[in-house]
């Protein structure tokens, strides 16, 4: 089996909310590097976050575990986290879990960006 690799970009967007936007699968693989990822933008004290999910294939248990990681660092310095997905079969999973009422999932990133300020 093929690994699949996963791309990370970041921007800042007034200066207090990171856009992570993520592009491959995120699973048992591509998790470790999601999690430092995000883990190294909360020590630097980013605490609100986009997470924009489009162009992200596939999310497994262990990328769950990762959002949900993520989200509960930044709420213990009363951050939060926003995810964009447009992609029937992440939201499905979302829908499945239960985790769609954790997480507000938004159709654009401005959206999820404009929930945060």
């Amino acid at each position: 089996m093929a690994r699949v690799e996963i791309d990370m970009q970041v921007r800042s967007v007034n200066g207090s909310i990171a856009v992570v936007s993520l592009d491959g699968e995120i699973d048992v693989y591509t998790s470790p590097k999601v999690k430092d990822f995000i883990g190294k933008l909360i020590d630097k004290g980013t605490y609100t976050f986009a997470i924009d999910l489009q162009n992200v294939r596939y999310i497994d248990s262990t990328g769950l575990g990762v959002l949900i990681g993520g989200l509960k660092r930044v709420r213990e310095h009363g951050g939060a986290v926003t995810l964009v997905s447009t992609n029937p079969q992440t939201r499905k999973i979302f829908d499945i879990t239960g985790l769609i009422k954790v997480f507000d999932i938004y159709e654009s990133v401005d959206d999820a960006v404009n929930a945060l300020k």
